[in-house]
């Protein structure tokens, strides 16, 4: 059967160079006898695989010397409090900016362990845009501030870093990390889970810089403690190895692509082809911003909802699938992800143009 073009927003498309790699060693990695799901995570092999994976992710993102690479596990929804527990460091507060409903499920959490001030919040436009910093109103008293830089249900990304002085920004960058090149230093912390444009689910990947951390909450868990999992090279407990194996696969493909910066020329390419279409047409609308689309989550709705069940049904049997936008917002949503070809985008709108034709 062939292979469907899946813009699911995650677990999500991985490339399939990578799947086939995966698969030919499944049985046997590199003559040792045995997959690596049933390595030990402390056997040379594994070891190997997990530096290479750190190397190859600290070469992508230029990871300054004085920055810590966890591999992780719980998702993003776990560093939601694990941040706060690792980064309160004596402080009562910390600043949220409120762009969505990841934003809010991380303002949720943090409120278990701190004041949370609401910075900013794009909540008056029903979260179609990234609020403008000069709106910001930031708490002298924060230990960080919170920004989630790409809301996968809205759409809406962060094209620029904001400029929070001494006070460490921290980022939940789940949905486009590795989708273009980042100013990692500009960041206290980075998180992001796994299934999106890293990997499986199951993996968590964490770049906190170095001074922010061993000042964990008396509470927080030594698994979650960033320091004990730093001085055990993310090995505390067993980490979720076969992840983190096809991880490393993933960061292998981006080099060979060219890295990062052609990455990014790639997804802008195919946010256009989606965005430009979508801009021409009264039949389909993006809520969004222009100025703050994401490039890997382009939510768009038909000319009223009537349509939408027809539309899922026929692009299915085009094999266009997981383009049901989210439950809490409705309409479509097509994530373009780093392993979503070109040519899949290109038979979306294709298929958008037909569909429109017929029913316009």
């Amino acid at each position: 059967m062939a292979r469907i073009f899946n813009f699911s927003a995650g677990p999500a498309v991985l490339p399939e160079p990578v799947l086939r790699q995966a698969a030919e060693e499944m049985l046997d990695w590199h003559g040792s006898g045995m997959s690596v799901m049933e390595m030990s995570h402390r056997g040379k092999e594994f070891i190997a695989i997990h530096a290479r994976a750190e190397a190859d992710l600290r070469e992508l993102l230029a990871v300054p010397k004085n920055y810590k690479v966890l591999f992780l596990q719980g998702g993003a929804a776990g560093q939601f409090a694990i941040v706060p527990m690792n980064l309160l460091r004596g402080r009562k507060a910390a600043d949220y900016v409120h762009t969505g409903y990841w934003s809010k499920k991380a303002i949720s959490e943090a409120k278990r362990y701190c004041k949370v001030n609401i910075a900013a919040s794009s909540e008056d436009g029903k979260f179609t845009y990234a609020p403008r910093q000069g709106r910001w109103k930031l708490d002298p008293e924060a230990a960080y501030v919170h920004i989630t830089s790409n809301e996968t249900i809205e759409g809406v990304e962060f094209h620029w870093i904001p400029d929070t002085g001494g006070v460490p920004l921290v980022t939940d960058a789940s949905s486009h990390i590795l989708s273009r090149p980042l100013d990692v230093g500009r960041f206290g912390l980075i998180y992001a889970g796994a299934q999106k444009n890293i990997g499986p689910a199951g993996l968590t990947i964490v770049v906190v810089r170095e001074d922010l951390i061993g000042q964990a909450l008396p509470v927080t868990p030594g698994v979650f403690d960033y320091k004990v999992q730093a001085e055990a090279d993310s090995m505390s407990n067993t980490p979720p190895t076969y992840a983190v194996y096809i991880a490393g696969l993933v960061f292998q493909w981006l080099k060979k692509l060219g890295g990062l910066g052609k990455m990014e020329e790639i997804n802008v390419a195919k946010a256009k082809l989606l965005y430009d279409y979508l801009d021409q047409t009264e039949f389909y609308h993006s809520p969004v911003a222009k100025e703050d689309r994401s490039r890997m989550n382009v939510p768009f709705r038909l000319r009223g909802d009537r349509l939408d069940g027809e539309f899922l049904k026929q692009a299915e049997s085009h094999g266009l699938t997981q383009l049901k936008g989210h439950r809490s917002v409705g309409g479509m949503r097509a994530s373009l992800y780093n392993a979503m070809p070109v040519e899949g985008v290109k038979v979306l709108v294709d298929f958008m143009r037909g569909f429109e034709r017929k029913h316009g």
